[in-house]
């Protein structure tokens, strides 16, 4: 069976997964998200350059806990070191073997740019969007122009507390198993007395 390549990320209502600076501090958190659980899904993070700088910009480190980062990047020079790669190479190719690699799924962590190539290219089983209950008005967008695509809703789960709402689904062409969001806790309902 090969590994999944799932684009999983934050989204505003509106549509944009980071202001029109690359920004992402609108992102709404949730202590029902398992971030441990949602890493463990995954061994490898594949990501566009300015999604790479944001999360530079932002924190001075884009580390993954047991995650391997695979940076594209037409500008930046190629590199290696433990937990990160910087390739020059085309996203698809690069993108297509790991797919046929043993392990976990790849976690397509942004930028849109990328996400539409690997999409254009078919190679995009999932899409998982975590909506976040806020409206940004501009900013970079979920995926920019290009053909449709029909995907088909396999799970979703609703965080009272926060407003969002997490939504799976298998991109049309996709034959693996579907996605199902398993790194929300679920809350406890209490017993009533009769």
């Amino acid at each position: 069976m090969s590994k999944r390549l799932r684009y999983q990320v934050a989204a505003s209502l509106d549509g944009f997964i980071a202001g029109p600076d690359g920004s992402y501090d609108w992102i709404v958190m949730d202590p029902a998200i398992d971030f441990g659980a949602l890493y463990g899904e995954f061994d490898t993070a594949v990501m566009g350059r300015k999604t790479y700088e944001a999360g530079l910009a932002m924190g001075g480190s884009i580390a993954m806990p047991g995650i391997e980062i695979v940076v594209f990047s037409r500008t930046l020079p190629a590199s290696a070191k433990k937990g990160l790669r910087i390739v020059n190479d085309d996203p698809a190719k690069v993108v297509a073997e790991l797919k046929k690699q043993k392990g976990r799924d790849i976690w397509l962590f942004g930028g849109g740019e990328l996400f539409r190539s690997l999409l254009d290219a078919g190679l995009v089983d999932m899409v998982e969007i975590a909506v976040m209950p806020v409206l940004l008005g501009d900013g970079i967008p979920l995926l920019p122009a290009g053909d449709s695509v029909k995907l088909t809703l396999t799970d979703l789960k609703r965080l009272p507390a926060s407003g969002i709402v997490v939504l799976a689904y298998t991109v049309e062409h996709s034959k693996a198993r579907p996605p199902r969001v398993r790194y929300v806790k679920s809350a406890r309902r209490k017993s009533r007395a009769p």
